[in-house]
């Protein structure tokens, strides 16, 4: 299969294609930037101690049918 020589896409469609692209880019930079200015510098996170569950321990299958 020979290559026809002959361009299929527009210099426009190009042109936004990679303004479009850049945009994409930048916006992933944003909120990057966001996450790492809201995150504390160390440590664990409130919301990760606040998920673990509190009390005595999960009664298994076995201890659940006992008589």
């Amino acid at each position: 299969m020979a290559s026809t020589g002959k361009k299929k896409t527009t210099m426009a469609k190009l042109a936004r294609e990679s303004r479009l692209r850049e945009r994409r880019m930048e916006k992933q930079a944003r909120k990057l930037a966001r996450k790492q200015a809201s995150a504390p510098p160390d440590g664990p996170t409130a919301s990760s101690t606040e998920s673990q569950p509190q009390g005595g321990p999960v009664p298994t299958d076995d201890s659940a049918h006992t008589r």
